[in-house]
């Protein structure tokens, strides 16, 4: 059984990334558990907190969440042309006494809205901040959807077809890659 965990970068509960992941979640084939993990409740990173009372119960959750998948998905909204303060702080976070990225699998894909590049920009950024994990991130396909006011309902569940069959291609990619570790 191959496991995987999703973590969205947004906290919103109609969020269309978290809504990526439950649609991966739904795609997901029999051999493959996933699990979403959540944001909420990790406080900001602040050494002189950490060095008071060590690292915070919802990074600890987090962390031994990581380290028990196969691999991870980050679902990764774009916030003025970069990751969302939230997930980047999970990261500060989870960077403290040994990541457990470190050598994990992950793949990154993003929902947004606008006409054209979707989430790129903030992907490429988290990209660059998994390396300092050492993370092994997944270089392709990718995965960068726009339009989210036409592609997901109000509920953030996505709802177009199309990128249904695509984030399915993608996940049949990644599970591949995660289970073969080429």
């Amino acid at each position: 059984m191959t496991r995987i965990l999703g973590i969205s970068g947004a906290l919103r509960k109609a969020s269309t990334n978290t809504g990526m992941l439950r649609a991966l979640q739904d795609l997901a084939p029999s051999e493959v558990t996933m699990e979403i993990a959540t944001l909420h409740g990790i406080p900001l990173f602040d050494e002189d907190d950490e060095a008071a009372t060590g690292k915070p119960e919802a990074v600890a959750a987090l962390d031994r969440q990581i380290r028990a998948a196969d691999g991870i998905v980050i679902a990764c909204p774009e916030y003025n042309f970069s990751v969302p303060g939230v997930l980047k702080n999970a990261t500060d976070w989870l960077s403290r006494g040994g990541s457990p990225f470190r050598w994990k699998r992950v793949g990154v894909i993003g929902a947004g809205g606008g006409q054209f590049v979707g989430t790129a920009r903030a992907q490429y950024h988290l990209r660059q901040n998994l390396q300092a994990l050492q993370a092994i991130t997944m270089p392709r396909p990718e995965v960068f959807v726009n339009h989210n006011e036409k592609k997901f309902d109000k509920d953030g569940n996505l709802t177009d077809a199309e990128t249904k069959r695509h984030l399915g291609k993608w996940f049949e990619s990644f599970i591949e890659w995660v289970e073969k570790k080429p």
